[in-house]
């Protein structure tokens, strides 16, 4: 097998008494998107600063292209770019003199900055507006313009650290097409995000932590298998009865959903439960409008396995 790009091998980051992260390990394989997943706190940006450099492991190691975050961050920093959750753009500046001012910190002459400026606000639809100043920008295109400046050094590896935060549908969905447009030119994707469907889409391996630890990591299918072969999902004619359907079917450990008017939990034997669950609810005398079956999403697997579905 390959040898991974990015491999995170027990590592411990605390501050103070606060443990934010508890022996995570994990390995990325090169080219792919890799999902790194959790509520806020988890130790996810932590994470992302550790193996950027801008902060060093208590315990453990960390290697990105095979060096060593921690021995040697100067040639790390050569081989990455870095996406953070706000775009670290200049506002008074146009979209092409960001992208060149970038690439001055690179040091690169100035006509391979100018011809990397422009490839880019070519691949980021970003052409029209090249000239205008960044302060003009919706959120989307400011967040395409982050992205691409952290690409101004031609990264063998990208971290976004949630990059649609505060972005509209439309523009997370032009932000996601680029992702994958990255992925199939060869660069490899670490993404943190707080989006299920974001995940769901782009990530080819996902790994949860929650409280600083790895609580589950697959792809995106193995995570949705492991709480169940399906969500079963009970909607009360009545739904001032919710209350009273939950109880009922307590065994199952059910998630009541007010403003859907459903009552849901995940099942292992669907057509085995199925009839059970039906004999229940009628000797409690439930009124049933509806019943569905379906598979769980990856929102669930999340919630399930942090606890808090």
């Amino acid at each position: 097998m390959a040898e991974p790009i990015i491999s995170v091998q027990d590592v411990h980051r605390s501050y103070k008494n606060v443990h934010a992260l508890q022996g995570v390990s994990f390995d990325v394989p090169e080219g792919t998107v890799f999902g790194l997943l959790g509520p806020n706190g988890a130790g996810k940006t932590t994470l992302v600063n550790i193996l950027t450099t801008l902060l060093k492991p208590n315990k453990g190691t960390a290697f990105v292209a095979g060096i060593d975050v921690v021995k040697n961050p100067s040639t790390v920093r050569n081989l990455i770019g870095l996406a953070g959750q706000y775009a670290a753009v200049d506002e008074n500046l146009t979209g092409k003199e960001n992208l060149e001012m970038v690439g001055a910190l690179y040091h690169l002459p100035s006509k391979e900055a100018k011809r990397r400026a422009q490839k880019l606000l070519e691949e980021f639809s970003l052409t029209d507006a090249a000239n205008r100043t960044v302060k003009t920008y919706s959120g989307g295109m400011r967040r395409r313009l982050d992205v691409a400046s952290s690409l101004i050094g031609e990264p063998k590896i990208l971290f976004l650290d949630e990059p649609t935060t505060g972005l509209d549908p439309q523009s997370r969905l032009e932000l996601w097409e680029v992702i994958e447009h990255l992925v199939k030119t060869g660069t490899t994707v670490l993404l943190t995000t707080q989006y299920l469907e974001e995940a769901d889409r782009l990530a080819d391996t996902i790994v949860i932590i929650d409280q600083g630890k790895v609580v589950a990591q697959g792809t995106a299918k193995e995570l949705k298998a492991q709480i169940g072969a399906g969500v079963m999902e009970i909607h009360p004619a009545d739904k001032t009865k919710l209350g009273m359907l939950a109880e009922t079917l307590k065994e199952y450990h059910p998630h009541i959903d007010m403003p859907s008017g459903l009552v849901s939990f995940s099942v292992h034997e669907g057509s085995k439960t199925l009839p059970e669950m039906i004999r229940k609810v009628d000797a409690a005398g439930i009124e049933v409008s509806d019943i569905e079956l379906r598979k769980p999403t990856l929102d669930e697997v999340f919630l399930e396995l942090t606890k808090k579905f």
